[in-house]
């Protein structure tokens, strides 16, 4: 089965909750599959975000585009609803100024219905999701 990005909107994916609102600049900017729009924080940290999937599906990479996050963890949940989530990754990001931030995480393969990403701290008193993209494949349920 060929891979797929299981963040963007038109494949099912749902942001459900953003720490954040910016009616300029809404969560919903991150799964539209365009490093044009965005959405942004509100000042303090730690700030997250979660992307539920239409189904569990199992991913091998994880990249991020964004700008001026300092510390980034990655977490997953296969429960049903967004909650039990466990540790996958946390990162230092490097600052790249005037450019987008783009990060991969390659991971084992695993299953996941729910990513919560939080960005526990920063460059500046505001950041910038850009894209979030999940490449992965259709568990067999």
């Amino acid at each position: 089965m060929r891979a797929a990005d299981w963040c963007l909107s038109s494949a099912g994916a749902a942001v459900v909750l953003a720490t954040s609102s910016d009616e300029q600049h809404p969560a919903e900017n991150m799964a539209d599959g365009s490093s044009e729009t965005f959405w942004t924080t509100t000042g303090m940290f730690p700030q997250e975000f979660i992307i539920g999937f239409p189904k569990c599906v199992k991913i091998s990479k994880v990249t991020i585009q964004c700008y001026l996050v300092q510390t980034l963890r990655i977490e997953r949940s296969i429960s049903k609803d967004p909650v039990d989530f466990e540790e996958c990754i946390e990162k230092d990001l490097q600052h790249t100024e005037g450019q987008l931030q783009m990060e991969e995480f390659p991971l084992p393969d695993f299953q996941a219905t729910y990513l919560r990403f939080i960005i526990k701290s920063a460059f500046d008193h505001f950041v910038s999701v850009h894209r979030v993209m999940a490449e992965g494949t259709a568990e067999n349920t």
